[in-house]
């Protein structure tokens, strides 16, 4: 069964199509949504697979169909690969209801988006997610963007795709580090907006990352989609409530950027690792009680989730990861600003909480004694 939802901002509207095997019906969504076109250059992830690929180009009518491959990393989410995608546009002659679709995981969906809404001042864009990161927070709500040498995510533009369609039959292919990755974003909605959901995780998480059980994914994903539609639609522009979704993500930026935005780290592991800090900053500034800090840190041993910045990082690194924290997209001064939890289900407003460099770099150093 396919479920459909729907985001509305104010300068879009458009569905999420969550199901099995929709690739398989590509061609009849793209009708349902009355999109026509005559070109399309499909955006690739080398990590999938051909087969899949190849079911997808063949679903897909129209007079010409291009493939551009494009090997997925943080390193290669540049202008470089921006500029080679718009430069295949221009030799083939993209028109602006030409489409193009990102057929991978978020850093592919974060570099087509933005190729997608600089081509021409605008060019149909739809995108298929096929990591759990991706489907349940990366693919929704419009952000795109490249990593710079200064951080991450500093280039980049609001864009929303004409469609999503998030086929949960990809995720079989996953290795279970990027299953764990998607399960951060998955919690952090937990912990920011539905304390039930929280405690639906606590049963149904190991079932999710060992994949057991299809209808929990299922559930998963459709209920982080809904948090995520929540509140996309009342923020489009991150002006204000759209904040408490980096919750964990500002320590994270600065994890990934420490490491160099490499493998030794990836976005899901920084995010979890990232809303434990957070976590125990939000106790330590007498907001999160110690019970449920607790209730969260055991549901972290439980699922063996990353929870000690001493098992990533030495005690030198610490100075690099506050200089990118300082770099943060959201800071509006030389203040470093954090998503806080009152409580499991809630979280403080977006600019209560500011620190100093001197503060945060004690704050990490504590995890070292």
């Amino acid at each position: 069964m396919t479920i459909k939802l729907s985001v509305k901002t104010n300068s879009k509207k458009y569905p999420i199509f969550i199901g099995k095997n929709l690739i398989n019906n590509a061609q009849d969504i793209l009708n349902s949504c009355k999109i026509k076109f005559d070109k399309c250059l499909i955006i690739v992830d080398k990590k999938v697979p051909k087969k899949k690929l190849s079911t997808l180009k063949n679903k897909i009518k129209c007079k010409e169909i291009f493939i551009f491959f494009y090997s997925s990393s943080e390193i290669n989410k540049n202008q470089k690969n921006v500029n080679m995608i718009i430069d295949k546009l221009f030799k083939n002659n993209f028109k602006r209801n030409d489409i193009v679709i990102s057929f991978g995981g978020g850093i592919t969906g974060d570099i087509v988006g933005y190729a997608a809404s600089i081509y021409k001042r605008g060019l149909k864009f739809i995108n298929i997610p096929t990591t759990l990161l991706s489907q349940v927070d990366a693919s929704i709500g419009g952000k795109t963007g490249i990593n710079s040498n200064q951080g991450k995510n500093l280039i980049g533009t609001f864009y929303q795709p004409d469609f999503i369609m998030s086929d949960i039959s990809m995720l079989k292919s996953l290795p279970r580090r990027e299953i764990v990755s998607g399960y951060g974003e998955i919690l952090k909605h937990s912990l920011i907006s539905d304390k039930k959901f929280f405690l639906w995780l606590i049963k149904n998480g190991k079932k999710i990352i060992n994949r057991e059980n299809k209808n929990s994914l299922k559930n998963a994903i459709i209920k982080s989609c809904k948090i995520k539609c929540n509140v996309v639609n009342k923020d489009e522009k991150e002006k204000d409530l759209r904040m408490i979704l980096n919750f964990g993500h500002t320590f994270a930026h600065g994890f990934e950027g420490a490491k160099n935005f490499s493998k030794k780290i990836n976005h899901g592991e920084a995010v979890l690792l990232g809303m434990m800090l957070a976590c125990d900053m939000s106790n330590l500034k007498k907001q999160l009680s110690f019970k449920e800090l607790a209730l969260i840190k055991k549901h972290y041993l439980n699922l063996k989730l990353p929870t000690h910045i001493n098992k990533f990082f030495k005690k030198n690194e610490v100075s690099k990861i506050v200089y990118f924290m300082k770099k943060d997209k959201k800071n509006i001064d030389k203040k470093i600003y954090l998503i806080l939890l009152k409580k499991i289900g809630e979280t403080t407003k977006s600019r209560k909480f500011s620190f100093d460099s001197k503060s945060i770099n004690k704050f990490l150093n504590s995890y070292y004694f």
